[in-house]
Formats: C-alpha cells, sequence, structure tokens
C-alpha cells in the first residue's frame, strides 16, 4: 500500500511536470509571434499589465489551493468523504469572494496605476486582464480538490487548456486588430482627407496609427489570455460534472457528518493566512529589490566607476562601439547592469519552475500520511521529493553552469544583448551551480504545509528576505562587487529558506534521511555530467571551425548540442552504476516495470 501511494505520488508529479513543459513551450510559441506582430513597444504594454495583475493575483491565490488539497487529502484518509465533498463546496463559495475582490481591487487601482506608473496606453490591457483573477481564483477550488484527491489529470489538462487558449485567440485577436486598424487608416487616406480616423481617434500619419492600433492589439493579446482562463474554467466544471469524485454510496453513508460550513472555510483561511503573508513578503521584496539594486548600483559607480567599467569592459566596450550604451551616462550605466541581471534571471527559474510540482504532488501523500501517522510513508515521501528534485536539479543547474556562454551565444549572439554575454554569464554559473538549493525550495515549504506547520515558512521567509536586503545593499554598493552583489543575495536568499526549512521538517516529523542517496549520488552524477559536457563543448570547438559567429549553425552550437548531449549520457550512466534510483521510481515511468525488471536484473537498483 506504502508503494503504491508512493508511485501516486509521483505520478501525479510526473504528469504536472510534462504539463508545465508543454505550457512554457506554448508560451514561448505565443509571445515570439506576439512581440513581432505589436512590436517592443506593444509588449511594454502587455508587460505593464502583468506587472500590476501578478502582485495582487499572487497574494489572492497564496495558500487557498494548497489549503483545499490539504484538507481534503486529511478527510480523506480518516474516511471522512463527505467532509472531502463540504470543502470543495465551500472552497467554491470562498474563492467567489476572493476572486471578486482581487478582480475588484486590480479595477479600482487600474487607472492611478496606468496613469502614474505605467502609462495611459496601457490600461485597455490592464482592464482586459482583471477578469482572470475571478476566473483563476475559481478554477484553483476544483484545481485543489481534485490535487487532494490524488488526481492531477485535470490540473495538467486545464493548464494547457489555458496555455492553448492564449496562444491561440491571443494571436488571432492581434492579427484581425491590427489588420482593422491599418485597413481604417487606408481607407481614410485613399478617401483624400488629410487624416483618418483609426478606432476613434483621428490620425494624420502611418506612426500615428501605429500608436493607436498597438495598445488595443496589446489589449488583444491579454484578452486572449483572460478567455484561455475561462476555457480552462469551463473544461474543470465539465469535468467534474461528467468525473465527479468517484466516491461510492456505501463510502458516503458510512463518512461521518461533515462539518459547517463556516467552520471549514475558518480553517481554510487559517492555513492560507501564513502563505499570503509569505507572498506578500516575496512581492515587498522584489519591489525592494528593484528600487535599491539600482540605487545602491548608482552608489558604487560614483565610487569608483572606473573600476566598475574595467570590470566590464568587454561587454561595456562593445555596447558603446555598437552604440547601444552612453557610458557618459551613470544613470544608462546602471540600466544597462540591471538589464543584464535581469536576463540571467530568465534562466534561474525554469528548473524550479519544473520541480515546484514535486511539492504540489507531495501536499496530499504527505498530509494523507500525516493525518494517519503512517511514519514510514512520511519518511518514504519526504525521501522522494528530495530525491528526485536533486535528479532533476543537480545535472539541469550544473549543465547550465558548465555551459553558460554558449548557451546564451546561441540564444544572444545574433541580437542586440550579443555584447553582453560576458557581463550575463557570470551571473548564470552562479545561478546554475545553486540551482538545486533553489529548485527545492518551494516543495520544503510545502512539506511543512502538508504536515500543519504553514508558519515556519512564513517566518523562514521573511527572515531571509531581511538578510537579501541587507546583502544586497552592502554588498551591490562596493565597486569591486557592484551587480554580483545581488547574486550573492539571492542566493544567500534560498540557502537560508532551505536550510531552515529542512531543518524544522525533520525535526516536526521526526524522521532521518538517506543524505547519501539522497544528495550526494546525483551530485556525483551531475558533477560528472558537467564536466563532460564542457570537455566536450572545448574540444569540438578546438578541433573543428566552421560557421559564422553571425550564423545560428557554426561549431559552437554543434558543440553545445554534443556537450548536452554526452552530458546527459555520462549522468544516466552515472545515476545507474552508483544505483541512486529506487524501484518504485522508475515503475512511475512509462513501461516502468519492465524497465525496473531489466535495471534489477543487472544490479542498477538501489
Amino acid at each position: 500500500m506504502e508503494n503504491s501511494k508512493k508511485t501516486s505520488m509521483l505520478n501525479g508529479a510526473m504528469i504536472l511536470m510534462l504539463a508545465v513543459v508543454l505550457v512554457k513551450v506554448i508560451g514561448a510559441l505565443f509571445k515570439m509571434p506576439m512581440t513581432s506582430m505589436i512590436g517592443t513597444v506593444g509588449r511594454g504594454y502587455f508587460n505593464s499589465a502583468y506587472e500590476i495583475y501578478t502582485p495582487i493575483f499572487a497574494v489572492s491565490m497564496a495558500g487557498l489551493p494548497v489549503a483545499v488539497s490539504r484538507m481534503v487529502a486529511e478527510r480523506v484518509a480518516l474516511q471522512k468523504y463527505r467532509g472531502a465533498r463540504a470543502i470543495f463546496l465551500t472552497s467554491k463559495k470562498v474563492f467567489f469572494v476572493v476572486g471578486v475582490a482581487g478582480t475588484l481591487i486590480l479595477l479600482i487601482v487600474a487607472l492611478p496605476y496606468a496613469k502614474y506608473i505605467a502609462n495611459m496606453k496601457s490600461l485597455k490591457a490592464i482592464l482586459c486582464v482583471a477578469p482572470s483573477i475571478f476566473l483563476c481564483c475559481y478554477m484553483s477550488a476544483y484545481r485543489g480538490y481534485y490535487e487532494g484527491l490524488r488526481n492531477m489529470v485535470p490540473t495538467a489538462i486545464s493548464q494547457v487548456i489555458e496555455a492553448l487558449g492564449k496562444l491561440i485567440l491571443g494571436l488571432l485577436f492581434i492579427r484581425a486588430i491590427m489588420s482593422a486598424g491599418i485597413v481604417q487608416y487606408h481607407q481614410g487616406i485613399a478617401a483624400g482627407a488629410e487624416s483618418a480616423e483609426v478606432f476613434g481617434t483621428l490620425v494624420t500619419t502611418e506612426a500615428e496609427a501605429n500608436g493607436v492600433i498597438v495598445p488595443w492589439a496589446a489589449a488583444g493579446a491579454v484578452l486572449g489570455v483572460t478567455i484561455g482562463s475561462l476555457l480552462s474554467l469551463l473544461f474543470l466544471m465539465v469535468y467534474h460534472r461528467i468525473s465527479g469524485d468517484h466516491f461510492t454510496k456505501n463510502q458516503l453513508m458510512a463518512s461521518p457528518e461533515p462539518e459547517q460550513g463556516s467552520a471549514i472555510a475558518k480553517e481554510m483561511i487559517t492555513i492560507a493566512i501564513p502563505m499570503v503573508i509569505s507572498a506578500l513578503i516575496l512581492n515587498i521584496t522584489n519591489l525592494i529589490d528593484t528600487a535599491t539594486i539600482q540605487a545602491r548600483l548608482a552608489s558604487a559607480i560614483s565610487k569608483d566607476f572606473s573600476l566598475i567599467i574595467s570590470m566590464h569592459s568587454e561587454s561595456i566596450n562593445k555596447a558603446v562601439e555598437l552604440a547601444r550604451l552612453n557610458i557618459s551616462d551613470s544613470a544608462e550605466v546602471v540600466k544597462y547592469l540591471w538589464g543584464a541581471y535581469g536576463t540571467a534571471l530568465d534562466f534561474k527559474s525554469l528548473v524550479p519552475t519544473i520541480t515546484i510540482q514535486l511539492g504540489v504532488s507531495a501536499i496530499p501523500a504527505l498530509a494523507t500520511a500525516w493525518a494517519i501517522k503512517n511514519k514510514g510513508e512520511i519518511r518514504s515521501t519526504i525521501e522522494t521529493v528530495l530525491r528526485f528534485g536533486m535528479l532533476i536539479s543537480l545535472p539541469a543547474g550544473f549543465g547550465m553552469a558548465s555551459l553558460a556562454t554558449p548557451i546564451l551565444t546561441i540564444i544572444y549572439g545574433r541580437g542586440n544583448s550579443s555584447e553582453a554575454i560576458p557581463l550575463i554569464a557570470p551571473i548564470l554559473i552562479c545561478y546554475g551551480l545553486f540551482t538545486p538549493i533553489i529548485a527545492i525550495s518551494t516543495p520544503t515549504t510545502n512539506m511543512l504545509q502538508a504536515v500543519g506547520r504553514a508558519d515556519i515558512p512564513m517566518k523562514t521567509v521573511a527572515g531571509a528576505a531581511v538578510c537579501k536586503i541587507l546583502a544586497n545593499f552592502i554588498l551591490v554598493g562596493m565597486p569591486k562587487i557592484n551587480i554580483y552583489g545581488a547574486v550573492a543575495g539571492t542566493i544567500l536568499f534560498y540557502i537560508l529558506i532551505v536550510g531552515i526549512n529542512m531543518f524544522c521538517l525533520l525535526r516536526v516529523s521526526k524522521i532521518k534521511v538517506n543524505w547519501f542517496g539522497v544528495f550526494f549520488k546525483p551530485f556525483i552524477g551531475a558533477a560528472l555530467c558537467g564536466i563532460t559536457a564542457f570537455a566536450t563543448h572545448g574540444i569540438i570547438v578546438r578541433i573543428f571551425h566552421f560557421g559564422s559567429p553571425d550564423s545560428l549553425l557554426n561549431a559552437g552550437t554543434v558543440g553545445t548540442v554534443a556537450g548536452v548531449f554526452t552530458g546527459a549520457v555520462v549522468y544516466v550512466i552515472s545515476v545507474l552504476l552508483l544505483k541512486t534510483l529506487v524501484k518504485e521510481d522508475v515503475i512511475t515511468l512509462p513501461k516502468g516495470e519492465k524497465i525496473a525488471k531489466v535495471l534489477e536484473k543487472y544490479g542498477f537498483l538501489g
């Protein structure tokens, strides 16, 4: 029974991971043509809508889906099936209220935000994204319920539907709006008039016409996102009506009377409050970071301008030569360094976005084990989350660090950021090496939430945030460290979170983890993977010389691809020889039982 539950958790995590990968791919397929169609300015309007939407959505949603998942899992473990259904019904009411409140808040702040912070032309996009808060909140009642039942399929499918809706509808709306606007302009000019009316505004030039069309097109892109959320919600509602929760009549009849809705709502909110506070702290920390890092960079530049310029001379001199940077303007140098740092941040979250699904899947499994006091399953679940987190994040992080410059060259080598690669690469190397710590920060938080100690991550985040801000303030302001101080502050933040969370989790659960199997074995394989990838790339680049640096197909690209492939092969062999995998892990894979038998036959399983 214990093994089947563990397998269920891993299956759920893998389903969610696959969905996240698909969503990321679909997201890239959406953003690239969107940017091409509406331009950088239009992308700015689109981003402005999300910059105000994201923090309101994060605070509105923080904790509630986790609370539902945990409460449902606990009731089912104790065979309180009517109680589980009562939680679902209550959660829909709570999420409805929270969603409406979040949407209203965004609508209220939209105008002042657009007027004083963003741009009045972004107001249309902000208004279009506002309903998404309600839609996403309400659908999370369904997602949390099914996750509590350890059925991750509805969540995964709904995420893909949401992303596909965004891709298809968003791009269609952009094309339709852009075409309609251009047609209006040309028809007006063709009639011999000096001006044309485009979407109710008189314009005299095509540039003015685009100035009117692009904000509407950006709003169309955002509207595609909102309708994608609506389609996702409709899928979940239909799925629930058709499939239900599979509780039998006998189970429901034998189940005790459920708690009152008010008591359920109180418990739900009590569980969620520490997570809401954590979300607030994180968002406030990010805002403080945005302001203080740039201010401290300006301070460092004023202290020793020549030192900072010499540190980043390869990038800065090239940027000046290409007229992409005015070195006489210190404010522009600050923005240049800040922009390089932001580019590296895009890579920092790639692996954690995948491993976070381990925590989501672990909540019902660990909450169930905790409710029935099954110490063996508690230990097994915690070890599985940590081991899989390391198996995924260690090779990915070390590979990213070993091939940082080649990867950046492939992506940015022919664009407007090509000269910044020598500046971005060290940041990416640092984040790559510490990816395993970053990747398991959220799963450790989720596991504490599953055992009823959501207060611990809240305190941990608060303390780590203070340390991060102080570290940034001190280190970024030092000319010899400058922007790299922000990297050190971020890494310190995650080390504190994971270290304290793990200490408290093991203390609360009273278990001991097999650190050798969980961390050391994957670490050896990942180290060999990184070394192999680095060596393979270096050998190919030194031996072969073909393709222009301005071309995508050259020795560097081939060496990078070969390095990734050989590194992956070495990692798989290392994992097998070190017997890092256990049988229950392998069974979760497609045709896992057959693979497990073969590996067990040759002694490759731990």
